[in-house]
């Protein structure tokens, strides 16, 4: 058999949260080359009208959708709209992450509640609208995006730090 058969994604939908630069760009490139349909979201629709155009220069086919994935209503209906575009969704690649470091004693809670918003709660309302869909599909992979600082820490990241503490705990709970 040869080796890119072995691990094809062809007929599989992924959705990759943040996928419009960066890791999830490549992340979505990858499952792409790999046979998936992609979806990607972001919240600013500037930044995904440029995610998307760097896609079609690249030849690849992936559809966009604007959604903040630390509102829960967005992500519901978000989930809902690829359902209907694209199929069930197969694979949840939750990307989306933001930074806003600081020096703790310098760090402002807004600045602390938004990293920890996007990067902890985003990863929980995309799983938590996906999850029953892949239990009564009886299939699905979440694959969720930590850090190194989520282990060890980061000097100036103690809001970046422990959102992806919460992830890996998050995963770890849910597995």
């Amino acid at each position: 058999m040869e080796m890119d058969k072995l691990f094809s994604l062809e007929g599989k939908v992924a959705l990759v949260t943040g996928g419009v630069y960066g890791i999830g760009f490549a992340i979505a490139e990858a499952l792409t080359k790999a046979g998936a349909k992609i979806a990607v979201n972001c919240r600013k629709q500037e930044h995904l009208q440029k995610g998307l155009e760097e896609y079609r220069k690249k030849g690849i086919d992936v559809k966009g959708y604007l959604c903040d994935v630390t509102d829960e209503i967005q992500v519901q209906k978000m989930v809902r709209q690829i359902e209907r575009e694209l199929g069930n969704i197969d694979i949840l690649v939750n990307n989306a992450g933001i930074t806003k470091d600081n020096l703790m004693i310098k760090m402002s809670e807004d600045d602390f509640d938004a990293v920890i918003d996007t990067n902890l709660k985003g990863t929980f309302n995309t799983i938590k609208h996906m999850y029953r869909a892949f239990l009564k599909q009886r299939a699905g992979r979440i694959i969720n995006l930590s850090s190194v600082s989520g282990v060890l820490g980061n000097a100036g990241q103690a809001n970046y730090a422990a959102s992806k503490a919460g992830v890996i705990g998050l995963t770890k709970s849910m597995a």
